[in-house]
């Protein structure tokens, strides 16, 4: 026979001590027995201390006109998901408010934890699972899965302008069909398209070619604005140009039209960065993250070593205290906020100024942090399988909304869509009366040298012949 005494100490220096008699063979079972009512007991009898970290939606002050006290100043998923638990496993609870303001990360010089991983019997927030952490604290299953994204502010609309008509293609496009053109054009010019005029005289020496450098050039612009032209290639050579540049131009003039209209009529959003890497190559727009959160470690350890760097090297500039603070510095400069994506998604549903960019950099989960993992672990799955996480997230997650794009139904064009092409029209018609009035000129002078008139002279018999009488 053995005796054994065993005391337990509980929160609130509470010591519990029982002595028990039995054979050696039994021990063990009696022992184990023991710590398994003692852990119930624990949780019947002592209110564990929860630590939150005040984070929209998870945890904020309750909006009421009468002073509140205690648990319940406090509202959001969190405190939602710790009274489920709460209520599943039979125990009390008393929440405070983390003093630093910190989720919790080991100091680089004594090792020591900061924030909620120090001060909390039981951690019920969004706090981020991560190898580091699991170190020191008993994890459950994940209640929450998620990412890292980029909030930024959503990019300003620009308007159609007079010559978005040119839009459709990109600027590289327009000048490569131009030098496509200028080269089929010379091409043409083709040794092999000079025939007889005379085809019932085989010995005449007069040849003629319709295919005259300027006729090359209009026959590539009738193509080319799906005109076509009198002039027909001859020579088999001429004919496999002709041929490919009319395919060319068939796929380059759809392409076209089947984007003009988009460009014409959609307020097109230009936003400066597209995804983490187009952040990472510029240092214009400034990014940071929240100090000392899971967001830091993961950077500190990651491939994206350039933009931790960037962050680290400006460390008192770009990292902020809270979530808050970040928002507010993304609504007020040039400034790209790296934070959880379920977040950014409760921020943009109730901000029509800001959006995400991107998607994400990695993935994550939020788990309850607390020495009875298993427990806990159980109460999140069956709140799982009861859908009651999904609830609590859409009742905490869902916003207002921001207002709908504008319809996307047709809508007659103005000038400010297409008056660049009246601008083109005047400008070559402006360009022809110029043209004219110079070969009107050359062809008065050229006639008077040949005719033996004067160039007045000549200017007026012109002009007669055309209708036009000069007093």
């Amino acid at each position: 026979m053995t005796s054994l005494t065993a005391a337990v100490t509980e929160r609130g220096d509470t010591v519990f001590t029982q002595k028990v008699n039995c054979n050696d063979h039994v021990l063990l079972g009696i022992i184990s027995c023991f710590f398994l009512q003692s852990d119930h007991a624990h949780w019947l009898n002592v209110a564990v201390l929860v630590c939150v970290h005040q984070e929209e939606p998870y945890v904020m002050f309750k909006k009421s006109d009468k002073p509140l006290y205690g648990n319940d100043r406090f509202e959001g998923y969190c405190i939602d998901l710790l009274r489920e638990l709460a209520a599943i496993l039979g125990f009390s609870y008393e929440i405070r408010l983390v003093e630093d303001g910190k989720y919790g990360a080991p100091d680089d010089n004594t090792g020591q934890w900061n924030g909620m991983v120090k001060e909390a019997d039981l951690a019920v927030a969004p706090l981020s699972i991560t190898y580091v952490r699991e170190k020191v604290i008993d994890f459950s299953k994940p209640f929450m899965t998620l990412g890292i994204s980029i909030l930024y502010r959503k990019p300003n609309g620009t308007n159609p302008g007079v010559f978005s008509f040119l839009n459709p293609l990109s600027p590289d496009i327009w000048m490569y069909i131009l030098l496509a053109y200028l080269g089929v054009s010379c091409v043409l010019f083709s040794p092999y398209e000079w025939y007889n005029p005379h085809p019932c005289n085989p010995d005449s020496d007069v040849v003629e070619n319709n295919f005259t450098l300027l006729n090359s050039f209009w026959f590539g612009v009738g193509a080319l604005m799906q005109q076509g032209s009198e002039l027909m290639p001859k020579a088999l050579s001429t004919r496999i140009v002709g041929g490919i540049w009319w395919f060319f131009t068939l796929i380059i003039i759809s392409s076209y039209t089947a984007n003009l209209a988009a460009f014409l009529t959609v307020e097109r959003m230009e936003s400066p960065i597209d995804s983490a890497d187009d952040l990472a190559k510029q240092t214009k727009i400034e990014y940071g993250l929240v100090e000392d959160g899971a967001t830091m470690a993961f950077f500190k350890i990651s491939t994206y070593d350039k933009m931790w760097e960037f962050m680290s090297s400006r460390r008192h500039s770009v990292m902020v205290k809270n979530v808050d603070e970040g928002i507010h510095r993304v609504l007020t400069s040039d400034y790209a906020f790296l934070m959880e994506s379920t977040t950014i998604e409760y921020v943009t549903q109730r901000n029509c100024n800001l959006t995400q960019i991107g998607g994400l950099i990695d993935s994550r989960a939020y788990g309850v942090g607390s020495p009875y993992r298993d427990k806990m672990t159980i109460a999140i799955l069956q709140l799982q399988e009861e859908g009651k996480l999904h609830m609590m997230k859409e009742k905490w997650w869902r916003g207002n909304g921001c207002p709908e794009e504008e319809s996307k139904e047709a809508s007659a064009l103005g000038v400010q869509n297409i008056g660049g092409i009246f601008i083109v029209l005047a400008a070559g018609l402006v360009l022809s009366v110029f043209v004219a009035v110079g070969e009107f000129l050359y062809k008065s002078k050229q006639n008077a040298q040949l005719e033996k008139y004067c160039t007045w002279n000549t200017k007026k018999i012109q002009l007669s012949t055309a209708h036009i009488t000069l007093s």
